[in-house]
This record gives C-alpha cells, structure tokens and sequence, in this order.
C-alpha cells in the first residue's frame, strides 16, 4: 500500500500522534477559518453568505478497490467528489472534515500517502482541512469527507428550477470513468490468474486517470460566474447522465430532449467502449462517476456561453408529459432509461465497485 519500505504501526505514534503527524503540512487558506485542526472543535467565522454542506463515505469494497486504487489517488478523489457537490450548488468551497476508519493493515506511511493525496486537493481547490476523527475499523478502509461551501443566495442554484425550452448543459467529456474501471477490473483480474505480468494502462491513461482522479468541475463554476450566468439548476453527474437528468425532472417537473450527437465523449473512451463490446453512448448515459457539471440555462443566456470551450449544449427541457427522450443519430426518439449506481444493489455483488456519491 506504499512505495516506502519503512512500517511504522500505527499503535507507536497513537490517535492524536497520527493527526499530528498527518495535518502538521495543513494551513489555512480562508479567512473564514479561524481555527483549524487542534483544538476540540473547528472555529468557522460566519459571513452574510449562505452555506452549503455536503458529505460522502467511501467504503473498501464497495466504493473502491486498493489492489488498483493508489493511496494518493484515492485521498484526492475522497476531497473531489465533495468539491463536487459544492459546484453542483454553484458556490465556492472553504473547508473540509476528513473522517477516517482503519484496520490494522494500515501504516503510519499508508495514512500519510492518504493525506498527501488529500492535501494536494487542499490546495488545488483551495480549502481548509478544519477536523475530523479517527478510529480502528474492522472491516478494510473507511473514508467521510464533509465539505462546506458558501454563495450569496443569488448564486445558490438548486435542482428544481428548470423551465422548459431552458437549454441543458454539460461541462467535459462523459462515459471515461465507467470505462477506466473496466479496464482496471479486468488488469486485476489478469494479475490474480498470472502475478508476475505486468497491467497494461498505457493506451488507456485518460479513461483510467478519469476514474482514479476525477476534478471537481470549480473551474466551470468561475467561468460561468466571470460570464455572469447563473444556471437555472445544476447537479454533478455522479450516477450517469440519464439518473442526473431524471433527479432534475422529479425535483422540476420538466422533461427532456437529448441530442445523441450533442453528447461529448472523447475518443479513447470511444475506442475502449469498442473493444469492451460496450455502446459508447450507453457508457455516457449511464456509467456515472464523471463529476462533470449538468446544468441548465434560460435561452437569453446562451450567448454568454458558448464561447466556453469546455461546455455543451445538449438538448432542451421540455413539457413533462412528453418524457425524457434521446434523438438518436438515426431520427429517432427513445426513451431514456436511468441504470445509474445502486448502492445498495452493488454491496451484494463484489465485483461492482464504483460511484462514491
């Protein structure tokens, strides 16, 4: 589980040596932190700004696998996919807790291969590591992570204002992370039948990068901002595009229509759906962990953003009774399915182990 050779138990350094060992490259980066990691709770200066919480747990087994999920990856991606949720708000984050629960496979150089991974999101997202706790686990690794974000109410952008003829947003590229997984499940399975081979990652390194270490899209989230556009409603595509946009339907009431040419894959996920024997657009729609930004805006706004590189325009909200459809390249109208994540169906078959949201 790490490159360095040394192995220090936990037990030598103890609770509160680990944290200390662990959060001493910490420092504040908000001004609303006004204390940190080191006392019994974090102290958080309140400003006339709305704050957004959000919080995800990721689970040994369930929400990842170790025997190819590197340690650094893993602790970035726990920070990520919080981040997430905070753009999918359309507000800014500032500070994190990082909740950790750990058997005694683990080492004082395991934990701080984690954090370093979690500093590094610190610093790209620039948010403050405030608290969090420590415990033994029986059961493998366990990760929470619990963000908070701010926005004046302005700002804040919810799942249930979408208006029809609003036009539907995606920020990237979708389908890479499905596929990223794919291709590790099926190198771990070539190791176990032949140990001394070595996985082959290098034709597949931005489908494997996309699941390994996703970014949370904050960089959308100023560009729409420096365009003054506030989107109607937003949601981080976590479960697959089509169970993101049947959360916007539900919370709206609203349908949809969706261009299949419209929607953004890149071709090394092309190619990989291919050799996987896998539809490229059903990976799209439906693979989930992407974290890319699916958002809506009103007409009057498309103008401001379709200059942005990095943003597609996908289709347009509808009236609810004529559903949600996918035109296809062929002319034809099919109704869109959500096969997304389910958490609690996939924590009975092992070999699924995916979405952390």
């Amino acid at each position: 589980m790490s490159d360095n050779p040394t192995r220090t138990n936990i037990e030598e350094l103890g609770e509160f040596g680990l944290i200390d060992k662990i959060t001493q490259s910490f420092s504040a980066q908000q001004p609303s932190t006004m204390m940190g990691v080191g006392d019994d709770a974090a102290i958080i200066q309140p400003t006339d700004e709305q704050i957004v919480v959000t919080s995800d747990m990721l689970l040994e087994g369930i929400h990842f696998d170790l025997a190819y999920v590197p340690l650094e990856h893993l602790g970035y991606k726990s920070v990520a996919v919080n981040i997430s949720d905070i753009a999918a708000m359309n507000a800014i984050p500032q500070q994190i807790t990082v909740n950790l629960g750990l058997s005694n496979r683990f080492s004082v150089e395991a934990v701080e291969a984690l954090y370093r991974g979690i500093g590094y999101a610190c610093k790209n997202y620039k948010v403050d590591l405030v608290g969090g706790d420590t415990t033994s686990s029986a059961s493998g690794l366990v990760i929470s992570v619990t963000a908070l974000g701010a926005a004046s109410s302005q700002f804040i952008t919810r799942r249930n204002s979408v208006y029809e003829n609003d036009i539907v947003c995606v920020t990237g590229d979708l389908g890479a992370a499905y596929l990223g997984l794919q291709v590790l499940a099926r190198e771990k399975q070539v190791f176990l039948s032949a140990p001394g081979q070595q996985p082959n990652l290098e034709k597949y390194d931005y489908v494997v990068r996309r699941q390994l270490r996703p970014e949370a899209r904050m960089d959308i989230v100023y560009e729409l901002r420096e365009s003054e556009v506030i989107p109607t409603a937003m949601i981080d595509i976590s479960d697959g595009l089509a169970s993101e946009l049947f959360h916007l339907s539900k919370q709206s009431n609203v349908g949809f229509r969706i261009f299949e040419e419209n929607i953004p894959i890149d071709q090394q996920t092309y190619e990989t759906a291919e050799e996987f024997r896998l539809s490229p657009i059903t990976c799209a729609l439906n693979g989930g962990e992407d974290y890319e930004l699916l958002f809506t805006i009103s007409q009057a706004d498309y103008e401001k953003i379709k200059h942005l590189s990095d943003v597609h325009s996908i289709g347009y909200a509808q009236p609810l009774k004529n559903g949600l459809q996918l035109a296809t390249k062929a002319g034809q109208f099919v109704d869109i399915q959500a096969q997304g994540w389910n958490h609690f169906k996939a924590a009975d078959e092992a070999d699924d182990i995916g979405s952390a949201d």
